[in-house]
């Protein structure tokens, strides 16, 4: 009989998994619910064309915020804060104000992340221990602070942490821009042609791990029936995932970092080549 897999109980460990893959649409969808986040992307982004280059960009920044050298990692924060440049606009009649640089988004956007990291690692590897859970919390803290979150933007434990979620569930909210937002995410365009197969499945496990009240603000469809096939969807994983090649379950980790180590050793001849007069 095949061993029961280790449970994972370090940020590394749970940060290297294709795993927090499936979790993507999820983190998503809570990101725009937040009016302000929902008003910049609407304004300022291209989900219609462009979500998996998005999400890689996203997850490149992850995995080199875990396991890149200071070095290495400081070529992308570049292009995360020059990409947040222009992200920014004042109140208009009841759009709220937003920048890219405002502390309280980016700690939205980095618990979204979280949450659905640990949300996917417990149903898959079981409940963290009480210890390990604050460890790896405490980790994770530290690629907010890559940005301009200071320490203490950020809840202090993961009780505070538990309440500051609960808080924000309450004050989210969706309008017809950020419901077609939600449409494009979940209706990509630009994914290819084989992985479209893959599109219902991964709708049903985006819905599903949704908090079913911003499961109920997108107004997505759920009842008994959807609920059982995606416990059945939930116990499959954690039945076959854990005991998947190591190789396979870190393949997104490693092509993104190999991909980030390339862009660090060109960066330098970019910067030079802009620096040369015409």
């Amino acid at each position: 009989m095949t061993a029961p897999p280790a449970r994972h109980s370090d940020l590394r460990s749970i940060a290297g998994e294709a795993l927090s893959l499936a979790g993507a649409g999820r983190a998503l969808l809570l990101q725009i619910a937040h009016p302000a986040v929902g008003r910049g992307v609407a304004e300022h982004s291209d989900f219609a064309t462009r979500i998996v280059d998005r999400f890689h960009s996203t997850m490149i920044f992850v995995y080199g915020a875990v396991f890149a050298s200071p070095e290495t990692f400081d070529t992308i924060r570049r292009q995360v804060n020059r990409a947040h440049g222009p992200v920014h606009a004042p109140r208009s009649g009841d759009l709220p104000a937003y920048s890219a640089f405002e502390s309280e988004l980016q700690l939205w956007v980095s618990a979204t992340l979280y949450s659905t990291m640990i949300d996917l690692n417990e149903r898959v590897y079981g409940p963290l221990a009480d210890a390990s859970r604050e460890r790896v919390y405490r980790d994770f803290r530290q690629l907010g602070l890559n940005l301009q979150l200071r320490p203490e933007e950020w809840p202090a434990d993961t009780v505070a942490f538990g309440r500051y979620w609960d808080g924000m569930l309450r004050q989210l909210a969706v309008n017809d821009s950020t419901r077609r937002l939600a449409e494009q995410i979940l209706h990509p365009s630009g994914v290819p042609a084989w992985s479209r197969i893959a599109l219902p499945s991964w709708r049903l496990v985006t819905t599903g791990l949704l908090p079913p009240s911003v499961r109920g603000l997108f107004a997505l469809p759920w009842d008994d029936r959807l609920e059982r096939r995606f416990d059945r969807r939930m116990r499959w994983t954690a039945a076959v995932y854990p005991h998947l090649p190591a190789a396979v379950r870190h393949r997104p980790r490693d092509v993104s970092l190999r991909r980030l180590q390339r862009e660090a050793a060109d960066a330098p001849r970019a910067r030079n080549h802009a620096r040369q007069p015409e």
